[in-house]
C-alpha cells in the first residue's frame, strides 16, 4: 500500500479474533490507490472519502468529546469496517458528539460506536449509522432518550468494565 501511493499514516497489527487490521489515511485519491493495491485477499474493507475528523479521534481514544447532552445511541457491529462506516455516517448526519469507536480488541472482533447529544440529533445519527451498516453485520442498537447523569459519568470514566471494577474505590 505504501509503495503504491503516498499516505498520511498507516497503522497495522493484529486484532481479535486472529485478524490483521490495516488503517490508512491521506488524500482521497492516494487512499483509493493504496486500498486497491493492498486489499487483495481482504475479508472486508471500508473506504471513507472525506471522513469526519471525529471518527479517527474516537477510534484512537483522543476524542475530547465526552458523553454530553440528554441522549445516547449505541451501534454495535459484527466487525470493524461497518462500525467505522456507521460512525462516519452518524456524525455526518447530525450534530452529535462521538465519544468513542471501539474496535475488535476485547470485543471478540466486534465494534461499537457511541453518539451523544440532544434527543433529535442522536436519533438522526442513530438512524444514519444503521442505514450505513449492512443488516447482516448489525448486531444491535440502543437509543436512550434521557441518559441518567450517573451513567454518563460512568461512560466518561472508562468504557472497559473489568479495568474499571479492578480499580480501588478511591480511584473511581
Amino acid at each position: 500500500m505504501v509503495k503504491a501511493s503516498p499516505l498520511g499514516s498507516i497503522y497495522a497489527g493484529t486484532v481479535h479474533p486472529g485478524r490483521y487490521l490495516v488503517l490508512v489515511s491521506g488524500d482521497t485519491a492516494s487512499v483509493e490507490v493504496a486500498l486497491e493495491a493492498g486489499s487483495h485477499g481482504a475479508t472486508a474493507t471500508v473506504f471513507l472519502p472525506d471522513v469526519d475528523p471525529q471518527v479517527p479521534d474516537a477510534m484512537v481514544g483522543s476524542n475530547t468529546a465526552a458523553v454530553v447532552g440528554e441522549a445516547l445511541a449505541v451501534v454495535e457491529t459484527a466487525s470493524i469496517p461497518p462500525v467505522i462506516a456507521a460512525a462516519d455516517a452518524g456524525v455526518k448526519a447530525a450534530a452529535v458528539a462521538l465519544p468513542t469507536v471501539r474496535m475488535a480488541d476485547g470485543l471478540g472482533g466486534k465494534g461499537y460506536a457511541l453518539f451523544s447529544g440532544s434527543v433529535a440529533e442522536v436519533e438522526a445519527a442513530h438512524d444514519a449509522a444503521i442505514a450505513a451498516c449492512p443488516s447482516e453485520l448489525l448486531i444491535g442498537t440502543a437509543l436512550i432518550p434521557q441518559l441518567d447523569e450517573a451513567m454518563a459519568v460512568n461512560l466518561a470514566a472508562d468504557l472497559r468494565f473489568l479495568r474499571r471494577v479492578r480499580r480501588r474505590p478511591e480511584e473511581r
